[in-house]
């Protein structure tokens, strides 16, 4: 299993590479976001202070759609899907490989983000111990999720509009949690990060479980 994960990370992200993607397509997009949110919260210097943590995982959330789009779309094309489904390949190794892959993407996506934040929003960081927890443990359930929904969706023609209504209520935990954690990180919230950055572990934990166990059928009905 973990040798198929290791061959279908890197094939995806050879082809990120290859394509840019990210770079020319997703990173501006989220720093547009960035900017937009700068200009409606105002010119204010408090107030986008204490909005920066929410902005943040907002505009991760809207990126994150783009990234699990591109991920699903890559075998949307030229049977690619029967290519895995015959290939032999443990369905676990290639939900593994495929969430591992897209992880990568989001985690430069974030180190963005967040100098983003810090030149728009003048964010000080007061303890970065739970701001990297919140990104590692957030960023492996939105990159769970995003395989498991984005292979869900990628049978029905509708699928590009689909995902957004599919993807973004289940991940609102992520918002929150990744918020809150950051409020706390940034010196603007109240309470701690500890509780949050548990709930981003066990969220992570139970789609990733889900994912080794039911991506098979929904690779063979896709």
């Amino acid at each position: 299993m973990w040798r198929d994960a290791l061959a279908v990370a890197g094939k995806d992200l050879r082809i990120e590479l290859r394509t840019r993607v990210l770079l020319n397509q997703v990173v501006p997009f989220a720093l547009l976001v960035l900017v937009l949110f700068a200009f409606a919260v105002g010119p204010g210097r408090g107030p986008m202070f204490q909005a920066a943590a929410g902005v943040f995982w907002v505009a991760l959330l809207f990126a994150s759609v783009l990234g699990v789009q591109r991920s699903s779309a890559i075998e949307a094309s030229d049977a690619g899907r029967d290519g895995l489904r015959m290939s032999g390949l443990d369905p676990a190794g290639i939900f593994l490989g495929k969430t591992a892959a897209l992880c990568a993407q989001l985690v430069v996506l974030e180190l963005l983000l967040g100098l983003g934040v810090v030149l728009f929003f003048g964010s000080r960081v007061h303890s970065a111990g739970p701001m990297v927890a919140a990104c590692v443990a957030g960023t492996a359930g939105l990159a769970a999720v995003g395989t498991l929904y984005g292979m869900l969706s990628s049978g029905l023609r509708v699928r590009e509009t689909l995902l957004p209504f599919l993807f973004l209520p289940v991940v609102a935990p992520v918002l929150l949690a990744g918020t809150r954690a950051w409020q706390s990180a940034l010196g603007t919230g109240a309470t701690g990060a500890s509780p949050w950055i548990e709930l981003l572990v066990v969220f992570a934990a139970v789609y990733l479980a889900l994912g080794v166990v039911i991506y098979g059928p929904l690779l063979e009905a896709a």
